[in-house]
């Protein structure tokens, strides 16, 4: 059976990576989709240094921080070799965002743009790592639900 697509439809997905050792989309946003994470699960098979991070970031527009292509830093671990970080704080994010505003959020057209993603800025859910050493292997489950 095929996964349904178009207008309206709204299907639990899941993305599994392994021997993750850069930068990793992990939910590459579309235009007029919303995405609710529902879980993040990553397990550490090797770390260069004790004081390396695992790291959970959205890269998108960052009006405030100065224009396209700014990582927000959703959440930060200290992994150790042989353990699993589980990050399952749910949240919703949209496959793109307008680019014609400039933060911060002041108007209410400006919500409305925000909302309609009337511009195609495509939104990455992404793991990120601190040194090129550090693999691990990671899963993420999610809503797509797709409003074309």
């Amino acid at each position: 059976m095929a996964v349904p697509t178009g207008s309206g439809t709204e299907v639990l997905k899941a993305h599994s990576f392994d021997d993750v050792t850069a930068v990793l989309p992990l939910i590459i946003g579309v235009q007029f989709h919303t995405y609710t994470v529902l879980s993040y699960i990553s397990y550490c098979i090797a770390i260069n240094a004790t004081a390396d991070f695992g790291i959970i970031q959205l890269l998108g527009n960052g009006n405030f921080a100065g224009g396209t292509g700014h990582t927000m830093v959703l959440a930060r671990y200290n992994p150790v070799v042989g353990d699993t970080y589980i990050w399952n704080d749910k949240f919703s994010f949209f496959g793109a965002e307008p680019s014609a505003y400039t933060e911060p959020l002041s108007t209410a057209a400006e919500q409305v743009a925000i909302a309609a993603q009337g511009q195609n800025t495509v939104q990455v859910f992404q793991h990120s790592r601190t040194h090129a050493g550090d693999i691990f292997d990671i899963t993420v489950s999610f809503i797509d639900q797709d409003w074309t």
